[in-house]
């Protein structure tokens, strides 16, 4: 049947009333959970969603994106059912009494974008059972190809009753074919799980787990107070980084660039580079792998 969602059966449509029953309730992060068929990106129905003043707990799943974002404007695409599109509202700076969660402080966000890596990592090692590791900040690689990315966005907040939203974004190629891979303007190549030998390439479990690691994880740090040393982010962030301890060329935002030799991830997030000139700490930036 033309337009029909089972013409491909390696692609099966995903089920909103399935994952919602799975996922959302009263007592956790996800509130609620929309899917669609075709957005043009999930980050920006979802800024628009926070502007609006969705609570925190959304999830938006998409079986197609038309104009998915990257970090530094890039294009993330994938044919229908391909791949996990989903991004999440999250408001950090809001107390929750009923979790025992006061507001995080802005300075702490910017754990977020690594945290979502880690937890794309965890259900990527879980259910697919391959090797993966995260260059910094974010992007999941296998065997040097990226396999995933995340782009979080702050959202302003509207006086005192309504503060400032992050929106985490994560795409995940799942069976996109050799054909079908896009093109990265750094020149890094990319895969996805089944060209990477996955045991299990099912997306509804797979998102499942992801959200999960999420929610886990995010539950965490909102109780640590935004701390990714005391509640242990930052020792698995560097478990998962295959940065730290390779030799890398920094793009800068301002176009500026340097070499050196990245080792570690301070209790902020940044990444430690040491150059000639002597050590940097990074907050943003494009970092490639040297071999």
């Amino acid at each position: 049947m033309p337009g029909s969602p089972y013409t491909d059966l390696d692609r099966p449509p995903l089920s909103a009333a399935r994952l919602a029953r799975a996922l959302t309730g009263p007592h956790g992060p996800w509130r609620r959970l929309e899917l669609r068929a075709e957005t043009g990106s999930t980050n920006a129905d979802v800024v628009d969603a926070a502007r609006a003043g969705e609570p925190e707990g959304l999830v938006l799943v998409a079986e197609r994106q038309t104009a998915g974002r990257g970090r530094r404007g890039r294009v993330w695409q994938s044919p229908p059912r391909a791949g996990i599109a989903t991004s999440v509202l999250l408001r950090p700076g809001e107390a929750d009494p009923e979790r025992g969660w006061s507001p995080i402080a802005p300075a702490a966000y910017g754990w977020l974008p690594l945290l979502a890596g880690v937890a794309v990592a965890e259900a990527v090692a879980l259910l697919a059972e391959l090797d993966a590791g995260l260059k910094w900040p974010n992007d999941l690689l296998i065997d040097g190809a990226k396999c995933a990315g995340v782009l979080a966005e702050a959202v302003p907040g509207n006086g005192p009753t309504q503060p400032p939203a992050i929106v985490v974004g994560i795409g995940l190629n799942v069976t996109l074919r050799a054909d079908e891979l896009p093109e990265n303007p750094t020149g890094l190549p990319a895969t996805s799980l089944l060209l990477a030998g996955a045991t299990a390439t099912d997306r509804d479990p797979l998102l499942r787990a992801l959200l999960r690691a999420l929610a886990d994880w995010y539950a965490r740090w909102r109780s640590a107070g935004g701390d990714a040393v005391a509640c242990g982010l930052r020792d698995a962030y560097l478990a998962a980084c295959a940065t730290v301890g390779r030799e890398v060329r920094v793009l800068l935002p301002d176009g500026a660039e340097f070499r050196g030799t990245a080792t570690g991830v301070d209790a902020d997030g940044q990444l430690i580079v040491r150059g000639p000139d002597g050590e940097r700490r990074l907050a943003a930036g494009d970092v490639l792998h040297l071999r």
